[in-house]
């Protein structure tokens, strides 16, 4: 008969700056839980750990779904007006002969943010319901290596640098996907905050 070894495991936590292992004290419930070795935030409450982050997914779903099906921009020059849309426009990098580029700009701007949200969702909805998802373990580390590859800030400081640039030569017009580009970097940055593994895996026991 094999000793039951879980109490050894349980509250243990590994920084994910400092990789130190390390136990929640009993109190972690209340306030904030920062590592012994380099201050790095561990544990934190005061909020539910299932409802924010599932607010800040589907707030971002909608905002993907604006941002991907009404115009980016509108350039308007002698009376001539042109709409851009994002899908277009990598459209359009394909059609000038730059499949790598393209590729990119679609992965990091449309594939990794819509995955990002979608197992936002896929983790959160079920838990708010009282269920545990399927392969919550894999959708939870997916969702962990799938945000580094989620650069609609870096996409966004493009469009606004060549807006700047060409706005010698026509007028621009933000569209509506540009507003609701920038409000869904916003919401993916803040839903990034909210999620706690560590507090997930605690609903889940």
């Amino acid at each position: 008969m094999q000793p039951d070894v879980a109490p050894v495991y349980h509250n243990l936590i590994a920084c994910h700056e400092c990789d130190l292992l390390q136990r929640l004290p009993p109190e972690h419930g209340r306030g904030r839980v920062r590592c012994r070795r380099c201050g790095c935030v561990l544990h934190t409450s005061g909020h539910d750990a299932v409802a924010v982050p599932l607010a800040l997914g589907l707030t971002a779903l909608v905002l993907f779904v604006l941002s991907n099906a009404f115009p980016l921009l509108d350039f308007i020059v002698q009376g001539q007006r042109d709409t851009t849309y994002l899908l277009a426009g990598i459209r359009e990098l394909f059609l000038q002969g730059r499949p790598l580029l393209a590729s990119i700009v679609l992965l990091t701007t449309v594939l990794a943010p819509l995955v990002h949200i979608a197992l936002l969702i896929y983790i959160h909805l079920p838990l708010a319901l009282g269920r545990r998802p399927p392969g919550f373990a894999r959708a939870l580390r997916a969702s962990q290596e799938v945000l580094p590859w989620s650069m609609l800030e870096i996409f966004l400081l493009g469009v606004l640098v060549a807006a700047v640039k060409l706005s010698e030569q026509a007028t621009i017009v933000p569209g509506p996907a540009a507003w609701s580009l920038g409000l869904l970097v916003v919401v993916l940055a803040g839903a990034a905050t909210q999620v706690h593994p560590h507090r997930l895996w605690e609903r889940v026991r």
